[in-house]
């Protein structure tokens, strides 16, 4: 198994999870191939030093909803960074993996440290 380490030290969340998600498909090895997935686990140092530019950290919301009557919850991106950032990282990542079966185990891979 290769294992890939990632400093999130200064950088920012999105640009992290895009190489994050290109790392966990293979797609840095020459020998890429769609359907397989590789022996690849990425493990992330630091994740509480990652840089919110601007105000993104506020007016990003994101919105939950049981599909009850006045069930609408809404959370800012800060206020979800403070609860887990570890969850905050699974999904930005997972947007930018393809939807396809290997998805989930793809997102198996990523170790946080």
């Amino acid at each position: 198994m290769k294992i890939l380490e990632i400093d999130a030290t200064n950088q920012s969340l999105g640009r992290m999870a895009s190489r994050i998600a290109m790392l966990l498909r293979g797609k840095d090895t020459p020998g890429w191939t769609p359907n397989i997935i590789p022996d690849v686990q990425v493990v992330v140092h630091n994740l509480d030093k990652i840089v919110f530019k601007g105000t993104k950290a506020q007016s990003t919301i994101f919105y939950k909803h049981s599909l009850y009557p006045g069930s609408m919850k809404e959370r800012t991106l800060e206020q979800r960074w403070a609860k887990d950032k570890k969850e905050v990282l699974r999904m930005a990542v997972r947007g930018m993996l393809p939807e396809n079966r290997q998805r989930s185990e793809l997102l198996n891979h990523i170790i946080v440290k």
